[in-house]
């Protein structure tokens, strides 16, 4: 299933893919910190979150564990709040966040830039880096 969030940048300059746009941990932080009202998703592996979370509520969707979620994506995520996705260094959350945008069209997402991994070293170094 994995293959699925596999997305590579379109080629067409008539009709450019949605990407998500990146987001930098300490913009991140500040967006939390005024209380943005953001869908932080995680997409990492469960032991990857054993190793290191975010110290914010979020949505877990683990992309080994696809098949379990992809079909009620409309009933774990909300349209209408941006989303912000992330998971260790920042590739496989910007492809599910452009998946999130071209096959299941939601507009407003955001890719943590540099990851989890970002977020220790530029905002919180209590969260362990692997």
């Amino acid at each position: 299933m994995k293959a699925l969030f596999d997305t590579q940048p379109a080629n067409n300059p008539t009709n450019p893919m949605p990407q998500p746009a990146n987001l930098s941990a300490t913009d991140l932080h500040s967006r939390l910190q005024r209380g943005e009202d953001l869908q932080l998703v995680d997409v990492r592996e469960a032991r990857e979150l054993e190793l290191a979370a975010l110290p914010h509520p979020v949505i877990h969707l683990a992309l080994g564990r696809s098949g379990e979620w992809v079909e009620r994506i409309d009933t774990v995520l909300d349209r209408s709040r941006p989303v912000v996705v992330l998971c260790h260094a920042g590739v496989r959350s910007w492809q599910f966040g452009s998946w999130l945008m071209e096959a299941q069209g939601f507009s407003d997402v955001w890719n943590l830039n540099g990851g989890i991994e970002a977020w220790s070293v530029e905002v919180d170094p209590s969260v362990p880096r692997y």
